[in-house]
Formats: C-alpha cells, sequence, structure tokens
C-alpha cells in the first residue's frame, strides 16, 4: 500500500528529473518571475519610503489652526425673498489657536500621536549691511519642533540651539546674507525689529526653504510677530504617517478648528504614490499569470509524454486521487524551487542597485531593502500559484484510461 505523500513525492521528482531540460527552464522562468516581482516591490518601496522622508522631513503629519475669518451678514433674508448682494472676502490676519496651552496635553494624549509642537509663524525681513532677503520666520519649542521634523539631523554647521537672541537659519540664505555660525543680523517684522546670533545652519532639503527660514525661540516668535503668548498653528507628528488622513477628520468633528493632514497638503504626491502602488500590482499580477502558464504549459507536455508510464502506474493500483496529486507535487516542487532562486537573484538585485546605481553627488540615489515579511509572502505565492498551475494537468492526468494509456 502506497502512503502519502512518499509515492506521490518519489513518482514527482523522478517525472521532473527525466525531462530534466524542461524542468530546469521552468524552474529558471519561476525564478525570473519571482525575481522581478520582489526586486520591483522593495524598489518601489524604498522609492516611495524615500520621497516621503524628504517631504515629511520639513513638514507636520497635521496642521492645527485658527479658523479663517469670514464675514458675517448684515441680516439674515427672509425666507422667499430674492436678495442682491456681492460679499468681498475678508484678508486673512495672522490669528492664534484659542486654548492652544491646554490643548496640547490633550493631543498628546492621543494614542496616534508621536509628539505635539506649538509654533507662531509669518513673514518678515532679514537685514545685515546692504543685504536684505524676505523669510518665513517660524517661533519654536526647539526639543518639540525637533520631534516633529528631526530639525537636530538637519544641521550642517553648529550645534542647534535656540536661547533668547538666538536663531537657526538655512543655508542658502546664510550665503545670500553673507553670515556664519556666530554672526549677527536683524530680523524685522513690521515696526518691530530683533537682532539675532546665528548658532546653526540647516538643510531642510529644498533650497527655496533654505532660502527663506529663520527659526528663532517661541517667545521672540511671539514678540516680532506680535502675537504675545500665542501659537499660530500646533504641528502633530504621528507614529504611523498612513492614520493623518481619518485623525484629521476625527479632530474636526471635534474642534472648531482648520486642521489639515499631509495628504491634504501634498495631494499630488498621493495620487503619485498610489498610481505607482497600482502599476505595481499590475505588473506582480501580469508577472505571476504568466509563470502559472509557464508552469501549466510544462505540466501538459509531461502528462503527454507520461501517458503510458501513468497507465502501468493505475494498472498497479494507483488511484486517480494519488495520480492526481503527483502533479500537484510536481508544480509545488517547481513553484518553490524557482521561489528560493527568485528570493536568491533579487537580493543580488538590490545588492547591485544599492552599490553601483549613484546619483548626480555620487552618492546611492535611495536605500532598498527586502524585508522578511515581503520574501515570505513573494514565495508563497509563487509556490501556490505553481500548484493551482498544476491543477488542470493533473486532472487530465487523473482522468486518463489506464488501457488506452498503455497501448499509446
Amino acid at each position: 500500500m502506497w502512503i502519502w505523500p512518499g509515492f506521490e513525492l518519489r513518482v514527482a521528482l523522478r517525472f521532473l528529473r527525466e525531462g530534466r531540460m524542461q524542468t530546469v527552464l521552468i524552474i529558471v522562468g519561476v525564478a525570473a518571475g519571482v525575481a522581478v516581482i520582489a526586486y520591483i516591490s522593495a524598489l518601489i518601496n524604498g522609492l516611495q519610503s524615500n520621497t516621503l522622508a524628504k517631504t515629511l522631513g520639513t513638514q507636520a503629519h497635521i496642521t492645527l489652526r485658527a479658523p479663517d475669518d469670514l464675514v458675517t451678514p448684515a441680516a439674515v433674508p427672509a425666507p422667499g425673498t430674492a436678495v442682491l448682494t456681492e460679499t468681498q472676502p475678508r484678508a486673512q490676519r495672522l490669528r492664534a489657536v484659542a486654548n492652544w496651552q491646554a490643548l496640547v496635553p490633550l493631543l498628546e494624549g492621543l494614542p496616534e500621536v508621536a509628539g505635539v509642537s506649538p509654533m507662531v509663524s509669518g513673514s518678515g525681513l532679514a537685514l545685515r549691511g546692504e543685504a536684505s532677503q524676505a523669510i518665513a520666520l517660524m517661533g519654536v519649542d526647539l526639543d518639540r519642533y525637533d520631534r516633529v521634523v528631526g530639525l537636530r539631523s538637519k544641521v550642517v554647521s553648529g550645534s542647534a540651539r535656540l536661547s533668547p537672541g538666538e536663531a537657526i537659519v538655512g543655508r542658502e540664505l546664510a550665503q545670500d546674507l553673507g553670515v556664519r555660525v556666530g554672526d549677527r543680523f536683524t530680523v524685522q517684522t513690521g515696526s518691530v525689529s530683533d537682532s539675532v546670533r546665528v548658532t546653526a545652519l540647516v538643510d531642510l532639503g529644498v533650497k527655496d526653504l533654505n532660502r527663506r527660514t529663520v527659526i528663532v525661540p517661541l517667545r521672540a516668535g511671539q514678540s516680532l510677530l506680535a502675537l504675545p503668548g500665542g501659537a499660530s498653528q500646533l504641528d502633530l507628528t504621528l507614529k504611523d504617517v498612513w492614520v493623518a488622513q481619518a485623525l484629521a477628520r476625527a479632530l474636526q468633528s471635534r474642534f472648531p478648528y482648520k486642521i489639515e493632514s499631509w495628504q491634504e497638503t501634498n495631494a499630488q504626491l498621493v495620487s503619485a504614490l498610489n498610481a505607482q502602488s497600482i502599476s505595481t500590482g499590475i505588473i506582480r499580477g501580469v508577472v505571476l499569470a504568466v509563470v502559472v502558464l509557464g508552469i501549466a504549459s510544462v505540466l501538459v507536455v509531461s502528462v503527454v509524454q507520461k501517458s503510458r508510464e501513468i497507465g502501468i502506474l493505475r494498472a498497479m493500483g494507483a488511484t486517480r486521487g494519488q495520480v492526481l496529486r503527483v502533479f500537484l507535487v510536481q508544480g509545488a516542487v517547481v513553484g518553490a524551487l524557482g521561489s528560493v532562486l527568485g528570493l536568491l537573484l533579487a537580493v543580488a538585485l538590490i545588492w547591485v542597485f544599492t552599490h553601483f546605481v549613484r546619483g548626480s553627488d555620487g552618492l546611492p540615489l535611495f536605500s532598498i531593502t527586502l524585508p522578511p515579511a515581503t520574501a515570505l509572502q513573494v514565495a508563497l505565492i509563487a509556490s501556490v500559484c505553481g500548484v493551482l498551475a498544476a491543477v488542470a494537468p493533473a486532472r487530465r492526468a487523473a482522468a486518463l484510461d489506464p488501457a488506452q494509456a498503455i497501448r499509446m
């Protein structure tokens, strides 16, 4: 009596050995498909992670501001009356978030939130000698702001600190003003001005930001922007960036503030990331379809070539179920071997990309890795596809009549 799976496995391996060339070709085909899927998945994930890191490295995941100023109508028209009116929208002014001191610990207590940073921001001028540059002035609590955007990691010169009378400026702005760490320049906003000393130069990743960013202590920003004790916005950083949209909507339903997520601020980026994900899914589906068709075609040919052997096995007492499982095992073996070889090839491709593909600055474009979870998922999918591809040939083999098969 034959016991599963010993009989089926031995017969399946023998059939594969007898058709060595076909077996090698299909395993190589499966390996190529798995390598493409794994490599493309790792590449797109690395590209998206790098894009998000650069985009969100200079901005909060969620921003909370005071609501916009609206024009209040003089009178509510009576029902059924036609009113001809033209309302001019009000010019928006810098306003503080109401009760922001009490709101900060409340937001920090949310499980999705990793940090909250109050900020007062507005425009101004940086003056030094005859040089005059328009700037974006930000008053922050350095420790809190660093948890949101990682400011200290962007320092290229000096040491990031914000004591009274000190400032951190963008690298390009320092060049335009002709200042270095330790030098002083004047910040002017309206009729208010103050002299500040540069403690650090930062590279925010975008030249336009580097050319206009000046960061001062929160109290100095409040004084310069005539917002004593106020914060014009609260910046939130989250543990998972992809929950920002849902959390922003939940906060909007609870608080009367203007709340925006990074997805709303970067709508085009989100659309591009979604398009990349969809394209990757289509590529993976097409490659898997090719792998399935390749395995199925080889096993169909194997059924035709092994018809006589199948008939002899049936005449010796092998059941239809055992013959069916022989070809299912072949599909599983081909899928498993191809998956292992494909993952090794994908790792080699990733190594080549990481070590030899460089940007214009001579540094790697971005880092990509193949997470074990992704590798295991791709290997399992390929193995399952190998079994599924073998279903039709296996059913055909199991349906052969022993007498007719032996006479072939």
